[in-house]
């Protein structure tokens, strides 16, 4: 698939932490996640995407899906950075924290898509519903992308799907950095 370069620059404008990445090519392959994931849906751009955590759960009342990638990765990286300074030991890598928090929804365009979602609903029997989660599709992206593993970790694993695997260091933080935004925005009232 020939992805569009705005697709690519629209990422770029909306995860401006994609620019703290060092590693060149591990920043040139989270862009192109991104973009190959908003290519696989009808979304143009990553603020297009409801601001929920699912489908079926409360929005942010203000912000977009952007706000919520951008706050993730805000977090784990205040997270490690505060850890680090108590615990030198924790072998904790920058670039790849940013990777795995950055990618760690990058599959919610698919999951998210408003024709996926209402052909899933008119046969839940034949596809399921959903057929297809945004941390199982995101997996796909990682892996097809070409993202290190523990990317692809991050995308199928931050979730309650991780609960059933041992997550490693960098995910560990990405999930409780996850879970820590909803929370917290739910307890102010944030959240529809």
């Amino acid at each position: 698939m020939d992805i569009p370069q705005e697709l690519r620059d629209s990422v770029i404008l909306s995860l401006p932490e994609v620019q703290e990445i060092k590693d060149q090519n591990l920043r040139c392959q989270v862009i192109e996640a991104w973009s190959y994931s908003l290519a696989h849906s009808s979304f143009k751009s990553i603020e297009e995407i409801p601001a929920s955590g699912n489908p079926d759960t409360p929005a942010l009342k203000s912000g977009t899906q952007t706000d919520h990638i951008r706050g993730v990765t805000q977090l784990s990286i205040a997270f490690a950075d505060s850890l680090a300074k108590l615990f030198p030991q924790l072998s904790i890598d920058r670039d790849l924290l940013l990777a795995c928090a950055l990618c760690h929804d990058v599959g919610k365009p698919f999951e998210f898509d408003p024709s996926n979602q209402e052909r899933w609903s008119q046969q839940p029997g034949t596809s399921g519903f959903p057929a297809i989660r945004h941390t199982q599709f995101g997996t796909h992206v990682c892996l097809t992308i070409g993202l290190p593993e523990e990317v692809a970790h991050a995308a199928g694993c931050h979730s309650g799907v991780g609960e059933l695997v041992q997550r490693s260091l960098h995910v560990t933080i990405v999930h409780h950095a996850d879970y820590a935004f909803w929370e917290v925005l739910q307890a102010g009232s944030a959240l529809e």
